[in-house]
């Protein structure tokens, strides 16, 4: 290709905005900015994400079932309605606990709950499993482009994992483009990175240990300790730590 075409072909990239990649694409992100991140008000938490989850990107929460990530993610929400802001969440396999939640500290009257209809063992009927995850991610960018909310959760969870690879590539991209520059922090949440290469921050986390091993003390357990692992696409950087977290579940009896 001569250096003319190749010029006119990247000017007409440009000028479509198709020119730029999910890295690329994304505005600078400003640690520490209120304005620039959602935090969680879990302070070790925030102190290793740079205050909080990025607005205006796509962000991944990442860990197997009792790793944390469900309490990281209803604390995230928490401070979010303490702020007053609206909250959204594409429960795409129908596993929210409202009173959990509740307990935890998040605003339900400030929470739009799209339930979904995946299943994690779909046997025969994966075909049907696959248009429900389609319909999830559908919801989901439906709720980014209303915009108004400064959380939207996309929580995958239990989903089975080829579900989620069988979405083509540019699902999330399309998703980055749509809150680019906004100031809503869209958290993934599932058993293994999703977005492939997302340019927002991947928090993989794991249970280090058993903490409060006194057990139960009304409605509040005493804790995990977690191992937090911090991916920076864009940087390309990654840190591990250990972090505390306290975490309130709802009272049955």
């Amino acid at each position: 290709m001569s250096l003319l075409a190749r010029a006119d072909l990247e000017s007409l990239l440009r000028a479509r905005k198709l020119d730029r990649t999910l890295t690329s694409a994304l505005p600078p992100h400003v640690e520490r900015d209120a304005r620039a991140v959602a935090t969680t008000d879990l302070a070790a938490v925030d102190a290793r994400l740079g205050g909080g989850f990025p607005r205006g990107h796509l962000s991944e929460l990442v860990g197997q079932r009792s790793s944390g990530r469900t309490s990281v993610l209803l604390q995230t929400l928490a401070a979010a309605t303490a702020r007053g802001e609206l909250v959204a969440l594409v429960d795409a396999l129908d596993m929210f606990d409202p009173a959990s939640a509740s307990a935890a500290g998040v605003d339900l009257e400030r929470v739009l709950w799209v339930r979904g209809h995946v299943v994690t063992n779909p046997g025969l009927c994966s075909d049907i499993n696959q248009r429900a995850v389609e319909q999830a991610v559908k919801a989901l960018m439906l709720i980014l482009q209303a915009g108004d909310f400064g959380i939207v959760a996309f929580d995958m969870g239990e989903a089975p994992e080829g579900a989620i690879r069988r979405l083509p590539f540019t699902t999330w991209l399309r998703l980055q483009r749509v809150i680019e520059g906004s100031q809503t922090a869209c958290v993934l949440v599932s058993t293994e990175p999703m977005a492939r290469s997302s340019a927002g921050l991947t928090v993989r986390v794991a249970r280090a240990g058993r903490a409060g091993e006194a057990g139960w003390a009304g409605r509040l357990f005493p804790g995990l300790d977690l191992e937090l692992q911090v991916i920076r696409a864009r940087a390309r950087m990654q840190e591990d730590s250990r972090v505390a977290l306290t975490t309130r579940v709802a009272a049955y009896v």
